[in-house]
């Protein structure tokens, strides 16, 4: 396992991500909703490695829900970077990264899939986020 450790642009904010996979082979995507577009969203994840979100100021970490509401965006309150999301599904936690955040590897990733969600109800997006998302760790 390969470990990237980054953050948001003031470092307020961070995560350590784990994965296996290159970087080249990494599954980018370009989410369709309002947010991920207003925020230039791509994200990543590996649901066989590893994810955990650092606040290492404290009070700069801003959790935001919209729509249906299953989802913490994570912002910086400092310097408003969006650095993933994260979900709860019974016990166990999933995440993903905005790979804009990994500014060491970005010029080595593939392009991205324009995916859409819109159509996906409650229970559906829940089970694939849980099949797709990253395992959320301690740091």
């Amino acid at each position: 396992m390969r470990e990237y450790e980054e953050g948001c642009h003031c470092g307020a904010i961070g995560f350590v991500y784990r994965t296996a996979l290159e970087p080249r082979e990494w599954p980018i995507r370009a989410c369709q909703c309002t947010f991920c577009r207003a925020h230039g969203g791509l994200t990543t994840s590996d649901p066989v490695g590893s994810l955990a979100f650092i606040e290492r100021v404290p009070g700069a970490l801003n959790r935001y829900r919209f729509g249906k509401k299953i989802t913490d965006f994570l912002i910086c309150r400092r310097c408003g970077a969006y650095v993933g999301a994260t979900m709860q599904a019974g016990d166990k936690g999933f995440g993903i990264v905005n790979v804009r955040a990994l500014p060491s590897v970005f010029a080595q990733l593939p392009a991205p899939q324009r995916m859409d969600y819109e159509s996906e109800g409650r229970a559906e997006r829940t089970a694939r986020r849980e099949q797709r998302w990253t395992p959320l760790a301690r740091a």
